[in-house]
């Protein structure tokens, strides 16, 4: 057992040049780029509260994926092996792309409740979760504990979010209280983070800031949406198709230029990269829940 769990050995004769990249495609889809396009494009085009509860439930599995990370410090397959030059060395389980992955592709096959959603929504999981595998930088320890994890994470938002629930219905009328929470959880989270590991061979401690901008993000995200909903309480009907592809590309390379520009900035003022995601995601939040859907409208593309 011990031996499927952490040998790589089965994974190299699988490797062909027409299948490296389709995993290579899938693996990029648990990277922050994707995440970046598909929750704002999501928000904008289709339900936006879906995807603010989306986007809540990938930042509370990214917390507890880097809390664990941390924890357990657990190295990588060697590098002679991997496919994927991103890793750089962090630590191995759980598996982020897989936690993410099962616990955002089965809630949305949940929260949209059709057959063949449930079809596409498992294959995205389990291939972004396969690709890890085959690129050689998850052993299937690392894919199997993230998704326990994400199993483990999905079923307590699942109980969170229940009809009736009436924390649940508190956090979702009040933007204050949201905000009030994430300043509460912030300082607890990073008091809590595993401190680095001593032992040798441990794997890169990459620390609580890191992590925590997605908690920035979700924050700046949060007070977006209720910005949003006061301005525009009503979508009114779906767009044209040629208007939801100008404000999908158009959105995004904002958003992209954005987020260079804020880099930028922080390293000609001197502010120290830690600080500069926080702040950073905060901004690219609000950009992608308010200042988006406010520029859509001004000019005619959205009501």
């Amino acid at each position: 057992m011990e031996n499927i769990l952490y040998s790589m050995e089965w994974v190299l004769p699988l490797r062909s040049d027409w299948a490296t990249p389709i995993a290579q495609g899938f693996t990029w889809m648990g990277y922050a780029p994707f995440f970046l396009m598909f929750l704002p494009v999501g928000y904008w085009l289709w339900d936006r509260n879906l995807f603010t509860r989306l986007t809540a439930l990938v930042a509370i599995t990214a917390v507890v994926n880097g809390w664990f990370k941390d924890l357990w410090q657990d190295s990588r397959p060697g590098a002679d092996i991997q496919l994927d030059g991103r890793v750089t060395g962090s630590p191995g389980r759980p598996s982020g792309h897989t936690q993410i992955a099962v616990a955002m592709w089965l809630w949305l096959a949940y929260e949209i409740q059709r057959p063949w959603v449930w079809v596409v929504c498992v294959i995205l999981a389990f291939g972004v979760s396969f690709s890890r595998l085959y690129l050689g930088v998850h052993d299937v320890d690392d894919v199997l504990t993230g998704a326990a994890l994400g199993l483990a994470t999905l079923a307590v938002f699942f109980w969170l979010t229940r009809p009736g629930n009436a924390l649940t219905e508190a956090l979702r009328d009040s933007v204050v209280i949201q905000l009030v929470l994430i300043a509460m959880l912030v300082p607890i989270i990073a008091a809590v983070w595993p401190a680095a590991s001593q032992a040798a061979g441990a794997a890169i401690h990459t620390g609580s800031a890191l992590t925590l901008t997605v908690v920035f993000l979700l924050a700046g995200w949060l007070v977006g949406a209720a910005l949003d909903k006061r301005l525009a309480p009503d979508r009114g009907p779906r767009p044209a198709w040629w208007q939801m592809i100008v404000m999908a590309v158009g959105g995004i390379v904002v958003l992209f230029a954005l987020r260079a520009g804020i880099e930028s900035a922080a390293g000609f003022l001197g502010i120290d990269a830690a600080t500069a995601g926080l702040v950073g995601a905060l901004i690219l939040g609000f950009y992608m829940t308010a200042l988006a859907p406010m520029a859509f409208r001004a000019v005619g593309l959205m009501r």
